[in-house]
């Protein structure tokens, strides 16, 4: 039996269609996978593989084929993600109190690349230069897809040192590890024009992008914070009870403080903590928080969906067994090792360090750096196999770790005092470990 109409459907009705999926799945599916070992990162790769395997899909979102829309999505979707972790910190910033953020940029990170680089350069066989663009790339951990492991909404008191740890680390080296992709491009030209490098690369991209980036994203935290809380009562932004300002804080920190060549990431996040800070305890920031949350969880789901079909596109095609191993030596063992390097002397427990070391988990920031490296580095020959091995890195991560955040974050909470499902406070199953400077 035929149809009474011919059924060729319009591309723009299916769009909207898949839209009104996505966001459904957005709302849905954080609250269903709340007890399961399984994270919303999994679920997407895997539905972007299926889409993507159907013969009526053509498209392949390879990175060298879209290597300027890669590196812009990624972008976006970091900085979102850089606005929402800022604005969830409850802890009052200070060197002390953020001790253990410092060991894992200053420490940690500093050793993985070194370590990935040694890794790529000597085993691998890549070039030293392209070896320091993976390790620069592959060192940070993503503030985009670990929120199983960051703190909770403002005030929410979801905020252990391993918690704020990772969240503070994710907010952090992303701004801090720019340097290093900045020194692997420094290199490359020098080995072509043979120019002197080392003072340009260290007073732009290092004292003044590092510097400028802090003052700028601080200054218009101060802004947006006076603006928001401060100003006269009937024109204060918070009575509007509009989470979209987070929004406007976020790209206009970005925008004007890249306008004036610093580093955008590392000032949005310190333009959050101070926008957090202008009134710690107004109910408006969770509306903020939970605005960015919604638009940084939809664009997460939209690119993993592309990864997913990236993989399925032979994407993982150009790597070689040497790869393979060293994949699973940066996560098992250099990540691992550095975060407990790192974490020498610290006043946390030791499963709290444990897992703090673990949990270095690799996303949508190294697919950000491998993009902009690759597009500002002229006659790259190992494109392909840098994007596989990063995709790797990359897929592994978010299995190994989707798998084990939950049994270990909700064991965690049990050790704190906190019922997993809840948040609050329960008796302890046992003797704690030694109490750490909050």
């Amino acid at each position: 039996m035929s149809l009474p109409f011919s059924w060729s459907p319009d591309p723009y009705i299916l769009v909207l269609t898949g839209a009104g999926v996505l966001i459904a799945l957005v709302a849905w599916l954080p609250l269903a996978l709340r007890r399961l070992p399984l994270s919303l990162p999994i679920v997407c790769i895997g539905l972007g593989a299926l889409i993507f395997s159907l013969p009526q899909v053509t498209l392949r979102p390879l990175p060298l084929h879209h290597p300027e829309l890669v590196e812009r999505f990624s972008e976006f979707v970091v900085i979102i993600a850089l606005m929402g972790a800022g604005l969830k910190i409850d802890r009052v910033f200070g060197f002390r109190r953020w001790s253990v953020a410092w060991r894992l940029i200053g420490i940690t990170m500093p050793l993985g690349i070194a370590a990935i680089t040694m890794l790529a350069g000597w085993w691998i066989g890549l070039s030293w230069t392209l070896a320091l663009l993976l390790g620069a790339a592959l060192a940070p951990t993503d503030p985009v897809l670990a929120a199983d492991v960051q703190v909770g909404p403002p005030k929410s008191g979801e905020e252990d040192e391993v918690r704020f740890g990772l969240t503070s680390e994710a907010g952090l080296n992303d701004g801090f590890a720019f340097p290093f992709v900045h020194l692997a491009i420094a290199l490359a030209a020098a080995s072509t024009t043979g120019e002197p490098w080392f003072a340009h690369w260290l007073s732009l991209n290092v004292v003044w992008e590092i510097g400028a980036g802090v003052a700028g994203g601080y200054a218009i935290g101060k802004l947006f914070g006076w603006l928001t809380f401060h100003v006269p009562a009937k024109t204060k932004l918070a009575k509007t009870g509009d989470g979209l300002i987070a929004l406007s804080a976020t790209f206009v920190s970005y925008g004007v403080t890249e306008l004036i060549h610093c580093y955008g990431f590392l000032a949005v996040f310190v333009t959050a903590l101070t926008f957090r800070h202008a009134h710690r305890d107004h109910d408006f920031q969770r509306d903020m928080h939970a605005l960015t949350e919604q638009i940084e969880r939809i664009a997460m789901m939209v690119l993993l969906i592309l990864f997913g079909g990236a993989l399925v596109s032979g994407l993982l095609a150009p790597l070689r067994w040497v790869d393979v191993a060293a994949v699973l030596a940066i996560l098992l063992v250099i990540r691992p090792l550095t975060g407990l390097l790192g974490l020498l002397g610290h006043p946390a427990d030791g499963r709290e360090r444990l897992t703090l070391a673990f949990f270095g988990i690799r996303g949508v920031g190294s697919i950000y750096y491998l993009a902009y490296g690759l597009n500002h580095i002229e006659g790259v020959q190992d494109g392909e196999r840098l994007w596989a091995i990063v995709g790797l890195v990359i897929l592994v991560s978010i299995l190994m770790h989707g798998l084990t955040v939950t049994p270990i974050m909700r064991r965690l909470d049990r050790t704190h005092g906190r019922d997993p499902d809840t948040g609050q406070a329960t008796p302890p199953p046992g003797l704690q470990g030694p109490a750490t400077e909050r």
